[in-house]
């Protein structure tokens, strides 16, 4: 079996590409591990950025469908105190610059506007070999096989398609995240519903964070994170919710309870996740036949860029495709080339690293940018 494009991966930047080529009439075929678009949920709430998501959007010729999901007030930002008192706040000026939207219906979007088939569920891959003149193979849990003249991994932190170009391997960063929902908040946690405000907030400390946002229906969805060894969190018991819970929150006992309610009063159980990073500057020399995208190139830590990278490495690759009919070769060094050049760019938010910052450097840092975007 013969495909012109195989993309491994039906997450944002894998479909991003897919519809890039159906608008250029180039065919492609997604696998996906996942048996459904509705196996399981797919998170919360994304920022998608004018300078790069949005970028990505538009190549996509889906900015009307985008536009529909966007959660109006959801830009509004605030910096909290461990205390609770506020150091900065920002309210949501319509602009549009980092409108939020529900990831799945951001997928779902995606997922629309390919033709029937063009997604392939259950094909969970398990490697991949190179056949030789550029051609690759790739072999799926149930034993069945694909060959490509194009192969992309749009597959992830675990990457069955990296091998191919390189040795890097995702690290532990020293750091993972809790999360948690509240439902109903301001009804049933109103303290906490005032504290995160109608958009997002931040507390960031010394080797721990809270990050929370409002999503639909009066929820609120945390991230509670901490500078820890894997050790440390394999020592917590998640399969106890209120014993797990419990633990975390003794991490933030100095905290203002509005704030430690994020953990204490979770409707949900915990769920940890740890946070892996390739090596900074993992790149690759040109291999025939063969690239990666998002995650499964980059991956980073959580700064607020993944998605959005992931999408405009999408449409790029597609566009760069669409640009060379007939050099795929060009296509893909051209691609590769500016890929790299704008995850080296990217960097984290003001600079600054999460899990090494406290809330008054954090809100400075803001105060800051926002007097410089300020100026006439």
């Amino acid at each position: 079996m013969t495909t012109d494009v195989t993309i491994i991966g039906a997450g944002l930047g894998g479909l991003t590409l897919a519809r890039v080529l159906h608008l250029h009439g180039i065919p492609a075929t997604v696998y996906e591990a996942e048996p459904s678009p509705t196996a399981r949920s797919q998170g919360g709430l994304l920022d998608i950025h004018d300078y790069n998501g949005q970028l990505a959007i538009e190549a996509a010729d889906l900015t009307k469908e985008f536009r529909a999901i966007v959660l109006d007030g959801r830009q509004a930002m605030r910096v909290l105190g461990t205390d609770g008192t506020v150091l900065f706040e920002q309210s949501d000026d319509g602009t549009g610059g980092r409108p939020e939207v529900p990831r799945g219906e951001l997928r779902r979007i995606l997922l629309d506007s390919l033709p029937p088939g063009t997604v392939r569920w259950g094909h969970k891959v398990t490697g991949a070999r190179a056949l030789g003149e550029g051609r690759h193979e790739v072999v799926f849990a149930d034993g069945t096989r694909v060959a490509t003249g194009l192969l992309v991994g749009a597959d992830g932190a675990w990457s069955r398609v990296r091998p191919l170009l390189t040795a890097a391997v995702p690290e532990y960063t020293g750091r993972s995240v809790v999360e948690t929902y509240l439902y109903d908040a301001a009804t049933r946690h109103p303290a906490t519903a005032k504290a995160v405000g109608g958009g997002s907030m931040m507390v960031p400390a010394r080797s721990r964070e809270i990050f929370a946002h409002r999503e639909r229906d009066d929820t609120l969805h945390a991230y509670v994170g901490l500078t820890r060894t894997q050790d440390w969190f394999a020592a917590v018991d998640f399969t106890d919710p209120a014993a797990a819970a419990a633990r975390i929150a003794a991490e933030f006992e100095d905290w203002a309870p509005e704030l430690t309610a994020l953990i204490t009063a979770t409707d949900t159980a915990p769920v940890l996740r740890s946070l892996h990073a390739l090596p900074a500057g993992t790149r690759w020399d040109r291999v025939p036949g063969v690239t990666l995208l998002g995650d499964a190139a980059h991956l980073a830590a959580p700064d607020g860029e993944g998605a959005n990278l992931a999408m405009l490495d999408g449409a790029e690759l597609g566009r760069a495709l669409a640009a060379r009919p007939g050099d795929v070769e060009a296509a893909l060094a051209a691609y590769e080339q500016a890929m790299f050049e704008r995850v080296r760019e990217s960097g984290r938010i003001l600079g600054l690293e999460p899990g090494d910052i406290t809330a008054e450097e954090l809100a400075a840092a803001f105060a800051r940018m926002s007097a410089r975007h300020e100026q006439p």
